[in-house]
């Protein structure tokens, strides 16, 4: 059974930077397809980035070059890094995965996800 739980939101100024992280359980060292998620009350759930294990990274134009993400593969954690924060970027975060298929940057389905953390960024 793999869980996910997210950690690391907070309130910060505009400009400044968060470090989200994903921790998994019960991955048993296969692939998967990882995603970041980000929604706000009243608006749809947009995708911040999509990753695959131990692969690459697909960002969404609107967070390219502000936000990286990164794994720590041993313990099963995925990064997601925040730069130059704007108010717009304040939502509810949270990561989802499904096993590897093939189609990560194709298909933004899940089987998996967390409890989300909040993110909120002030002028």
């Amino acid at each position: 059974q793999v869980q996910l739980e997210e950690s690391g939101g907070g309130s910060v100024q505009a400009g400044g930077s968060l470090r989200l992280s994903c921790r998994a359980s019960g991955y048993s060292g296969r692939n998967y397809c990882m995603y970041w998620f980000r929604q706000t009350p009243g608006k749809e759930r947009e995708v911040v980035a999509s990753t695959v294990t131990r692969g690459d990274t697909l960002y969404a134009d609107f967070v390219m070059g502000r936000f990286t993400t990164s794994q720590d593969n041993a313990n099963d954690i995925l990064y997601l890094q925040m730069d130059r924060l704007k108010d717009e970027d304040t939502a509810r975060y949270f990561c989802a995965a499904r096993d590897w298929d093939g189609k990560c940057f194709t298909r933004t389905d899940y089987k998996y996800w967390g409890p989300g953390t909040q993110v909120t960024v002030s002028s």
